[in-house]
């Protein structure tokens, strides 16, 4: 096992998980990823993937189990202050792992999918990856001006979402065509109520901005229209929680 112990600030790897902490979209650039934390950790091992480098601060390294350290080629040790700085959390987790990372955009064919349209906050582009792999849906195609997928506070949300789905991301609508499965769009003021409607499976349901909705070139490819009943009164959901209803009705739907 090769270990190797940092205690410099100006270190280049320090200084690229540095901004792969905080530049949303660093990831893109670098080619790899930051998940930091022992759930997103284990999260990535039992989908079988391998980690390059695993980092551990200095104080939690005696403790570190032998399998998290040899699930990587690489080990760094870093001095518990520079592991802070570097931390995306109030609270650091001592520990992460760096990820191979590349682009893909070849959409998958005739999957259960969720198309994001510009959903900018990323507390709910997490939150619909993590439900979206909780109902049994495979792939996740988020269209340009969708806040970046494996930013920290995406992952975040996503309690691990990320390692069971497909990702595509920053592409546009046009792709949409090849996904060969209807798209199911929510309005507030269009459609057949969720619960009384006959829900297609598999299908691509479209989750759009949280204050203008799915826009005309995703609406332009809709095969149905649905509504969430919200006896309540309020206007509109949070798209993540509507987001959850939707997934949630269209799984449960073919179950019989």
């Amino acid at each position: 096992m090769n270990i190797t112990e940092i205690s410099s600030r100006d270190n280049a790897l320090v200084k690229e998980l540095r901004r792969l902490s905080r530049e949303s979209g660093m990831y893109r650039k670098l080619g790899y990823a930051w998940i930091e934390g022992d759930h997103l950790c284990r999260a990535a091992l039992a989908r079988g993937l391998q980690p390059k480098v695993a980092v551990f601060a200095k104080s939690f390294w005696p403790q570190a189990p032998v399998e998290w350290a040899q699930a990587a080629s690489k080990v760094v040790v870093l001095d518990d202050a520079l592991f802070a700085d570097i931390s995306g959390l109030e609270s650091p987790a001592r520990m992460g792992y760096v990820m191979p990372w590349a682009a893909d955009v070849q959409v998958r064919s005739g999957v259960p999918t969720v198309v994001l349209d510009r959903v900018q906050d990323a507390g709910n582009v997490g939150s619909i990856l993590r439900s979206a792999s909780a109902f049994g849906f495979q792939q996740i195609v988020a269209l340009k001006g969708t806040a970046a997928l494996w930013s920290q506070k995406v992952l975040r949300a996503g309690m691990g979402a990320h390692f069971a789905l497909h990702l595509v991301e920053g592409v546009e609508a046009d792709v949409l065509a090849q996904l060969q499965v209807p798209v199911v769009v929510t309005s507030s003021h269009r459609g057949d109520l969720i619960h009384q409607s006959s829900l297609p499976w598999p299908c691509a349901w479209a989750m759009g901005h949280e204050g203008q909705g799915v826009g005309p070139a995703v609406e332009a490819m809709a095969a149905q229209h649905v509504r969430i009943a919200q006896p309540g009164g309020e206007e509109s959901l949070n798209v993540a929680a509507a987001a959850a209803i939707c997934l949630h009705a269209s799984a449960v739907s073919h179950l019989d």
